[in-house]
């Protein structure tokens, strides 16, 4: 039982919430490149001295790689550490443009605490602009690797580092700008931390923050795995591509093993996941125990709570750690990979398995969990202005996340909190092209009973010759659906009436050109024929179904605006299969498994 003051323990939950905010929206406020002011590509974290996160909000970094590095008792106020090596950072940073600041905490004297930030720059050098060569095999084509280094020695920047790190960047100014920002940013927040520990001092502090990862412990086991029954369940996934070899199904496999009575009563078993790619798509993900992914995977298990509103309570902590036993297949794989193997499209991995834990906890709870989403995936354009000047517009488009068995899914969703697309008017002020059309993407959510969410719909209209660039998965393969539900839309790109692939470094594009981008829609949850028909009706006067997507893929006869309820019972009745599959993987998956149409890990 904790010995904390119940009172002290919310305001220091409060504070450190507090504090999380205003670095990020400090951050948002003065940084330079349209990724992280506009986009809001970035995140924050606390962590306390024992390296636990203690903030809930958003899923962050770690300061591992900093104090094996730097041992704690020789930092001091206003050092800054800053580092952005994949293979260095013990699996807290997935790609090189991710580059993570890190101030330490004093109070009396010692290093009590940690303010981190990180995310995603514009350019950190490398094969192509963006630093995010789809084509890569090795590391080194990929940018710029800062093992963690000291940045800001008791408070003065160390210029020779910047200035390294700014001369390899095709954007030196917004990367200057951006890092100025987020030291500048970490560095208040520390001040504030400092004030909270000078307020009530170290020890009722510290015993607050054992408190709050123990009631993330305690909450997550006692109101959600209890919900999990005991037994082993498996399932897999896959991502399509690696932008070297021919597309394939790449697995991502988790066993499940699922032990009450045990100290971590979740193992998860990555055994069976494919071997490391050629190409960018691996994740170093089995360092310092799995410590980042646990804290990545966890939020899926938010869905098994009571009620929705319960589970937008849940924070997602260090409290997590404890509850979760991770097993790495040996080295080699897309989850283990071997210095120097690239990694800058790790989001088709590390996404992935947030729907294979979703589908193998789907499999054990009978289908209580969502439909799948991809909502990541970098699209952009570069070249030169009319000034002479080059310029890079990459954006994160979302896409729809997957029905759920109480609710459809949500549209144009991003995973990353508190992203968004670039605004119209910016965008067409700052480069050039005109944005002719931004919408949901009709038909694109997966049927069912709970529609999958719908993804954006942009066109985008080049006023100069330039080269367009993608980052993307799922333009194959579909977010599938579950318990009856179908598949949604995959990913789709077309520049003057041709198809791109998912992976594209330098695709020209003429003068006066359009790209026509479709995100993916979420997979559906139940049977598109248990749909109310009403609802289906106002779907279709929403814009987000097609008359013909009523007809055939719910069943349902529109007369106008008026539905024919005979004729939608006759057609429902000749429509509805035998039987549900359990998993919808949509028609992708059997150009690329010799025309299988379902794995056999799916079936119950």
């Amino acid at each position: 039982m904790s010995t904390a003051d119940p009172i002290l323990i919310e305001i220091v939950e409060g504070t450190l919430a507090s504090v999380e905010k205003e670095v990020e929206t400090a951050i948002a406020r003065t940084a330079r490149s349209p990724m992280i002011r506009d986009a809001h590509d970035f995140r924050a974290g606390i962590h306390d001295v024992r390296l636990r996160k203690l903030t809930g909000r958003s899923y962050s970094a770690l300061v591992q790689p900093i104090v094996r590095d730097f041992p704690i008792e020789t930092m001091k106020p206003g050092d800054v550490y800053f580092h952005n090596d994949v293979y260095l950072s013990e699996g807290g940073i997935g790609h090189l443009p991710d580059l993570c600041v890190t101030v330490p905490v004093f109070h009396e004297g010692e290093v009590v605490a940690f303010v981190q930030a990180f995310g995603h720059h514009d350019d950190i050098g490398g094969a192509v602009p963006g630093s995010m060569p789809s084509h890569a095999r090795s590391v080194f084509e990929e940018g710029l690797m800062v093992p963690p280094i000291k940045l800001w020695d008791e408070g003065v920047p160390n210029e020779a580092a910047l200035r390294i790190m700014t001369r390899n960047s095709r954007m030196p100014d917004s990367l200057a700008g951006d890092l100025d920002a987020e030291c500048s940013a970490c560095l208040m927040g520390a001040r504030r931390l400092a004030e909270l520990f000078e307020r009530y001092g170290r020890q009722a502090v510290e015993e607050c923050f054992d408190a709050i990862i123990s009631k993330t412990t305690e909450t997550f086991r006692r109101e959600l795995l209890s919900k999990v029954p005991e037994g082993t369940y498996v399932w897999e996934d896959y991502a399509e591509h690696d932008g070297v070899d021919e597309p394939r199904l790449h697995a991502q496999r988790i066993t499940l093993t699922v032990d009450h009575a045990a100290e971590s009563p979740l193992t998860i078993d990555f055994t069976g996941t494919s071997p490391q790619a050629k190409g960018p798509i691996n994740h170093a993900g089995d360092y310092a125990d799995g410590v980042f992914l646990k804290k990545w995977l966890a939020p899926v298990l938010r869905n098994l709570a009571d009620t929705p509103e319960r589970m937008a309570e849940l924070d997602v902590n260090e409290g997590v750690v404890p509850l979760i036993k991770m097993i790495f297949p040996e080295k080699g794989t897309l989850l283990t990979p071997i210095f120097p193997a690239p990694t800058n499209a790790r989001t088709f991995v590390i996404l992935r398995l947030l729907g294979v834990l979703a589908g193998v906890l789907a499999k054990a709870t009978g289908g209580r969990m969502p439909a799948d989403q991809e909502t990541i995936r970098y699209t952009g354009v570069y070249g030169t202005d009319a000034d002479g000047q080059p310029y890079l517009m990459r954006e994160v488009l979302g896409g729809g996340s997957g029905g759920r068995w109480y609710a459809d899914g949500e549209d144009t969703i991003h995973v990353v909190p508190d992203s968004r697309n670039i605004p119209v008017e910016f965008a067409e002020a700052r480069w050039p092209f005109r944005v002719e059309r931004l919408a949901l993407a009709c038909d694109s959510g997966g049927p069912g009973m709970f529609r999958g969410g719908l993804g954006y719909d942009k066109h985008i209209r080049m006023l100069r010759d330039a080269s367009y660039m993608s980052i993307a998965d799922r333009s194959i393969l579909s977010c599938w659906g579950v318990n009856g539900g179908l598949a949604g839309r995959p990913f789709r790109v077309e520049i003057a009436g041709k198809e791109m692939e998912g992976l594209v470094d330098d695709y020209p594009v003429q003068a006066g050109e359009v790209i026509r981008i479709r995100t993916t829609g979420g997979g559906g949850w139940g049977s598109p024929y248990d749909r109310d028909p009403r609802a289906v009706a106002a779907d279709v006067r929403d814009g987000k179904v097609s008359i013909a997507g009523a007809l055939g893929d719910y069943g349902v006869v529109l007369d106008g605006d008026r539905i024919d309820e005979q004729a939608t019972a006759e057609l429902r009745a000749t429509l509805r299969p035998p039987a549900d599959r359990f998993f919808d993987r949509g028609p992708g998956y059997a150009k690329l498994s010799g025309g299988r149409a379902q794995a056999g890990v799916d079936e119950l």
